[in-house]
């Protein structure tokens, strides 16, 4: 029988390592649905229109155009405090994150909306420059 070595020993942990994780990530996608308005499913996020804590959050999908030429990062979506849009963008997990709670991902627009509330803590929001 050969001779278990380091070298041997490392390259065998990180095949079994690299499997695993391989049959990790498979098996999350095939359990998982996708996330409603990811780029794995089709459609967009469902509009919304509400009053949170005294602030009025509203999310639809965008009517075409926007900044960079070819829409929103949100995908499409846009989202409004007190009728100021709040910059919103859809990860490549399906989570949302905002321009004032940037490194926070939430799982929908409306959340996102409500974190931004939330953060602002009654300050107003302004407009974010897209040039």
């Amino acid at each position: 029988m050969p001779e278990l070595s380091r070298r041997r020993a490392l390259t065998t942990a990180a095949a079994l390592a690299a499997a695993a994780t391989a049959t990790g990530t498979t098996a999350a996608h095939s359990t998982h649905a996708a996330p409603s308005g990811s780029p794995n499913s089709p459609g967009s996020p469902d509009s919304f229109d509400e009053v949170y804590k005294g602030r009025r959050i509203q999310g639809r999908p965008a009517a075409g155009g926007g900044h960079h030429g070819g829409g929103h990062h949100g995908g499409g979506y846009a989202v409004f405090v007190d009728g100021v849009e709040l910059h919103v963008m859809r990860n490549a997990d399906g989570s949302w994150i905002s321009v004032v709670s940037h490194y926070a991902p939430v799982p929908s627009p409306r959340a996102a909306a409500r974190a931004a509330v939330d953060e602002l803590q009654g300050a107003r929001l302004l407009p974010f420059p897209t040039n």
